[in-house]
């Protein structure tokens, strides 16, 4: 696990609308339903049963993004403990556990205009009817590859890799102009 001191720190200037969420533990988690059972016990819920959706357990929370592909988030005082627990839990089963913490980070993108800004960008319908609260996917924004979660009716939770961070950051606020016009 890459430790927090040496990952390069990615700056956010936070808005009324965007805002850089607290470091966490990733991970990325490949099994078959009996693996996912005991990834749930770990993370103290069960995972998702219905397709791209997003489970949580306080600051806790996996993120269904295939039939057999989770991204688990955790605090990252947690990260540590959580993936020798996970690991333990896991034993001998066939499964897949990847740390990806270093790679990624978390902004929230929130208020009235959050879909707006998302969808200058995004092909996905992200009015609620066709992306609803809990709904989480892999999508682009542009040209990065975002993970996308609606954790609110205006707010969504968006993971993006560190090094397309400030392209997604620049681009949303190169949109947010159209809204001080």
């Amino acid at each position: 696990m890459v430790e927090a001191a040496v990952r390069s720190p990615v700056r956010v200037v936070a808005t009324r609308w965007l805002r850089l969420l607290p470091a966490a533990g990733r991970f990325t988690f490949r099994g078959d339903a009996s693996a996912q059972a005991a990834a749930g016990t770990c993370l103290g819920m069960a995972l998702a049963t219905v397709a791209c959706r997003a489970v949580t357990n306080g600051a806790r929370a996996a993120l269904w993004l295939g039939p057999d592909e989770h991204l688990l988030i955790v605090p990252e005082s947690e990260a540590t403990a959580f993936a020798a627990d996970l690991a333990g839990a896991l034993g001998a089963q066939p499964h897949s556990l990847v740390d990806v913490g270093h790679r990624q980070v978390g902004l929230e993108l929130s208020g009235p205009h959050a879909e707006w800004l998302l969808a200058a960008q995004c092909p996905l319908p992200l009015d609620a009817s066709a992306f609803p609260v809990g709904m989480c996917t892999r999508t682009v924004f542009s040209k990065a590859e975002i993970v996308l979660w609606r954790t609110a009716p205006d707010t969504f939770h968006i993971e993006v890799w560190r090094s397309f961070s400030r392209y997604v950051v620049d681009l949303l606020t190169e949109i947010a102009r159209e809204l001080d016009r």
